[in-house]
C-alpha cells in the first residue's frame, strides 16, 4: 500500500469531519476551533472557507443544497454559502459544557450529531438524530466524547466510538434503521491510541483514526485488525473516502493542545493527508429533509 501524502499546503487547529461531495468532486471539513468549514477540489486546487459564529462540530451536505451544521448552541440549515437559514433545534446538552463533535448521515439520509462533554467529570455527552421532518431525537447517552460514527454497508449496524473512554461500540439497527441495544465492540489499552473519527468501506471494513496513536487502522466486521498505516503526526482525528472511484482515503489531523516544541518537531500536525486504498468506501448520503 502507498504511504499517506500531504493533500495540499494547509494546517488547521482542529480539522474534523472530512466529507466527500461526489457531485462536485470536492472535499469538505470543519476546523472546529477556528469556527470554519473548508472545501477543496483536488483536481483544481481551489480552496474556500465558510466562517461561522460558533464551533461547528459536524455537518452534512443537503440534497437540496447547502449544509446542516451542528454548532455549539444549535443545529442549523444553511445555504450554499454557509449562511444560516433555519434553526433545526437547540443543543440538547448544556452548550456551555458540551459542544457538538462527530456526526454524519446514515443510508436513509438522516443526520446524526454527537457531543463532547467538556468538564470530563462524568459521561455527560449524547448522540442525537435529525429526521427528514427535522424532528430531533436523543438516541444514546452515557458518552464522554462522541466519535467514530459509521454504518455497515447492509444497514444492520451503527458504529460509534467514545474516544476518551477508549472504546468502539456497535448498535444493531432494524429494517427502519432504528437502534437497538448498544454493545461494546472493541476496547483499546491505554497508551496505544484512542479511536476517533471513522469511515467504512464496501466490504464492511471499519477505518478508525487512532488519536494519540500515530496511525489509522482498518478493522474487520469481527473487530480484527486488518491493516495499520503509520502517520508522521501523533493525532489523526477522522477519515473519509472520496475520489472518482471512492478509493482515496482522506485523513484529518490536529495540533490542538500541542506545544510549540512538538509542532516544530512534527510540523505536519494539523495537515490533511490522502491515501490510495484497494477497497472503495461507502458513499456518503446527503441529508434528505422533507
Amino acid at each position: 500500500m502507498e504511504q499517506p501524502r500531504v493533500l495540499f499546503d494547509y494546517h488547521g487547529e482542529l480539522p474534523e469531519c472530512p466529507t466527500w461531495d461526489a457531485d462536485h468532486q470536492t472535499l469538505y471539513w470543519t476546523d472546529i476551533l477556528r469556527q470554519e468549514i473548508h472545501h477543496y477540489q483536488p483536481h483544481s486546487g481551489e480552496h474556500g472557507v465558510m466562517h461561522f459564529a460558533e464551533e461547528v462540530g459536524c455537518y452534512a451536505l443537503r440534497k437540496r443544497g447547502g449544509l446542516i451544521v451542528a454548532m455549539r448552541s444549535a443545529i442549523w440549515l444553511t445555504d450554499g454559502e454557509g449562511r444560516l437559514t433555519q434553526k433545526v433545534c437547540d443543543n440538547p446538552n448544556n452548550p456551555q459544557l458540551a459542544r457538538f463533535n462527530d456526526g454524519g448521515t446514515d443510508g436513509q439520509g438522516r443526520f446524526y450529531a454527537g457531543t463532547y462533554w467538556g468538564p470530563r467529570d462524568y459521561n455527560g455527552a449524547l448522540l442525537c438524530r435529525v429526521d427528514a421532518d427535522l424532528q430531533t431525537t436523543v438516541l444514546q447517552c452515557d458518552i464522554l466524547g462522541a466519535n467514530g460514527l459509521a454504518f455497515s454497508p447492509d444497514g444492520r449496524w451503527m458504529y460509534t466510538s467514545d474516544t476518551p473512554n477508549h472504546v468502539i461500540y456497535r448498535t444493531p439497527l432494524n429494517a427502519q434503521g432504528q437502534p437497538g441495544q448498544r454493545q461494546i465492540w472493541k476496547t483499546f489499552p491505554r497508551g496505544h491510541g484512542r479511536p476517533d473519527g471513522a469511515a467504512i468501506d464496501v466490504e464492511g471494513g471499519y477505518w478508525s483514526a487512532l488519536f494519540d496513536g500515530w496511525r489509522i487502522a482498518r478493522f474487520s466486521p469481527q473487530g480484527d485488525v486488518l491493516e495499520e498505516i503509520r502517520l508522521p503526526v501523533r493525532c489523526p482525528t477522522m477519515v473519509c473516502f472520496g475520489g472518482s472511484d471512492m478509493k482515496t482515503l482522506f485523513i484529518t489531523t490536529t495540533r490542538e493542545n500541542m506545544s510549540a516544541e512538538e509542532i516544530t518537531a512534527h510540523p505536519l500536525s494539523g495537515a490533511l493527508f490522502s491515501l490510495r486504498v484497494t477497497v472503495p468506501g461507502v458513499q456518503n448520503v446527503k441529508f434528505n429533509e422533507n
